[in-house]
């Protein structure tokens, strides 16, 4: 892999990275779409096990290489990287990345471990691969700004970009967890989105989040979602805000039965 991106880069190219952990849909073919028209495109495909908690779906997490390869040769990607476990945790490996502050709250505060595991496995694809910029979709924001924090902090030289969600018809954010959703918890998913346009409405008044946010909540859980937050941050530190005055998002993740989605809007 690092040889094919030298010579690309002798001969003058940029390169992009789509990191991934497989079954890919729209949402990411549309990075790879902005990775080609960065240099070449780099598609890595790995489902990482340090990035799942005990309890969490990483056995039944879908995978499809072939369909996967299949869809990336389509898309027009010049290459996939598709590391065996033990390619990126060998025995003896012993070091994790701790991003603190950003992965504190959120997400951070009912999956401990997962953006260590995300941290680390993303520092460990920016090494292999050696893009000019690595791309990430926005649906996954807390975990795009703790990227962003540890490639600055650990002066890393590669630009990492945000790429808005892309979404189906009805708004629901393209995921790889949607496959989980039954039928009728598929025909409810979109007022996920729905609440969150409308918390972000009313906090652009300068109105206090707080009763946005209560109302928000009671609207999913009537429309049974089992709701572990709904939270108006920073845009950038993820610090929640009691009013917004600056640039911020709305973030949320519940559950449909077995399926946790998470979504943001920004305010």
């Amino acid at each position: 892999m690092r040889a094919r991106v030298a010579a690309w880069r002798e001969a003058g190219e940029r390169v992009a990275l789509v990191p991934t952990m497989g079954a890919l849909h729209e949402g990411h073919l549309a990075l790879v779409a902005e990775a080609r028209r960065i240099g070449r495109a780099v598609v890595s495909i790995f489902v990482n096990p340090t990035q799942f908690g005990p309890n969490e779906d990483f056995a039944r997490y879908p995978r499809d290489v072939e369909s996967d390869l299949r869809r990336l040769r389509e898309a027009g990607a010049d290459a996939a990287w598709t590391p065996e476990v033990a390619t990126m945790y060998p025995p003896g490996f012993a070091t994790r990345i701790e991003v603190s502050g950003l992965t504190e709250g959120l997400c951070g505060a009912f999956r401990p471990g997962h953006f260590s595991g995300v941290a680390t496995v993303v520092t460990k694809l920016l090494g292999q691969v050696r893009p000019d910029v690595a791309l990430f979709g926005e649906k996954d924001y807390q975990q795009l700004q703790v990227v962003r924090r540890a490639v600055a902090d650990l002066d890393l030289a590669v630009e990492i970009r945000g790429v808005p969600t892309l979404r189906e018809a009805d708004g629901l954010a393209r995921s790889s967890r949607n496959r989980y959703l039954e039928p009728d918890e598929r025909a409810l998913a979109p007022n996920l989105y729905a609440v969150l346009n409308a918390v972000a409405a009313a906090c652009r008044t300068g109105a206090a989040t707080a009763p946005a946010i209560a109302e928000g909540i009671a609207t999913l859980q009537e429309a049974g979602f089992q709701v572990q937050y709904l939270a108006v941050c920073d845009a950038v530190t993820l610090a929640p805000l009691e009013r917004v005055a600056g640039p911020a998002r709305v973030l949320a993740a519940a559950y449909l039965g077995r399926t946790r989605l998470i979504d943001n809007v920004a305010v």
